[in-house]
């Protein structure tokens, strides 16, 4: 097996964030699912942006708010994800690229147009997102560069893409390619919605030995193994999967691997501003300590670090250097 040149190449929604303060009144009179993420169409998408306040746009998307926390840490990484022929597109393009991540997918002409997410965050940071696919669900397993896949160490796949046909085979198609270069395969449901549709297919990878690392918050797993007690779940998942990381909001995360269970409290802030991306930047540097073969005490370290740097602003990419602030809250450790 070759020396990878890439830490980490990621599949995943290629989506712009456009994030507004509210109150929590208009949660309940939009009739919107507090804290969680909702899928809408083209016509939901036009009212829900009518109904926010002001607002700011921002590049997201799950595993690319990942590759955004990973490269700024000084991983290599790259993206496949598709965007649109049109003004959003552009900007996601220019933003992932700036950021020093690879991504070289064309963008794909006519309607539908780029992928958007609504935010709607309240007082307590909170955010409620409903999220327009658009061009997103277009990506195909043409668009995939199997060398390229081959070439990095670490497949991530975002599960928020499973949904669409054409996404889905694009990334049994990437399995394979990883699985036959002897490459990990890093794997998120995202979303317990994602999980109620899809928990057959995620078993059955997980099962055949498909996924290295598995990452799930709290109410994933309860969903993923149908135990609603956290440990029994942990037990139910934890033997089936190389590595589990499973985080708990405040609470901290766990992760086990080996045998060997560790746990991290959550990095104390002093306000939480948004939490949208803490979950994808806690895979940024739990990923980043993994591929650098750190500990996996200071692989959770790293992940709390990055989504304490996350949620004390808007946004889901980070806005500070974090690779800094990694080192300097892990000065025991050469980041």
């Amino acid at each position: 097996m070759t020396q990878p040149s890439l830490d980490v190449i990621a599949i995943g929604n290629a989506i712009i964030d456009v994030i507004a303060n509210c109150e929590e009144s208009l949660i309940e009179q939009l009739g919107l699912a507090r804290g969680g993420m909702m899928l809408i169409d083209a016509d939901q998408a036009r009212m829900l942006y009518d109904a926010m306040g002001p607002a700011r746009e921002v590049s997201g998307g799950s595993a690319a708010n990942t590759l955004a926390g990973l490269a700024a840490l000084g991983a290599k990484c790259g993206f496949i994800g598709q965007v649109a022929q049109d003004q959003l597109g552009e900007v996601f393009t220019h933003d992932i690229r700036a950021g020093g991540i690879q991504f070289t997918v064309p963008p794909r002409a006519g309607n539908p147009p780029t992928a958007r997410c609504l935010i709607f965050v309240t007082p307590d940071g909170q955010r409620t997102m409903n999220t327009f696919l658009g061009a997103s669900h277009y990506l195909p397993a043409a668009a995939l560069d199997e060398t390229v896949i081959a070439d990095a160490e670490v497949l991530y796949l975002e599960g928020y893409l499973w949904d669409p046909e054409e996404p889905r085979a694009a990334m049994r198609k990437a399995i394979a390619a990883a699985r036959k270069a002897g490459r990990k395969v890093a794997f998120t449901p995202s979303e317990t919605f994602v999980i109620d549709r899809h928990r057959a297919d995620f078993i059955d990878l997980i099962e055949a030995g498909q996924i290295d690392v598995l990452f799930c918050n709290e109410h994933e797993m309860a969903a993923l193994t149908q135990q609603d007690d956290f440990e029994t779940g942990v037990a139910t998942l934890a033997p089936k999967i190389p590595v589990l990381v499973v985080t708990r909001s405040a609470q901290g995360a766990i992760a086990i691997a080996g045998g060997m269970r560790e746990q991290v409290a959550a990095e104390p802030i002093e306000k939480v501003v948004d939490t949208t991306g803490a979950g994808d930047l806690f895979a940024a540097g739990f990923l980043f300590g993994h591929v650098r073969g750190m500990k996996l005490a200071d692989c959770l370290r790293m992940g709390a670090i990055c989504a304490s740097e996350i949620i004390s602003h808007y946004g889901a990419r980070p806005e500070t250097n974090l690779k800094a602030f990694v080192a300097e809250r892990m000065s025991d450790l050469a980041i």
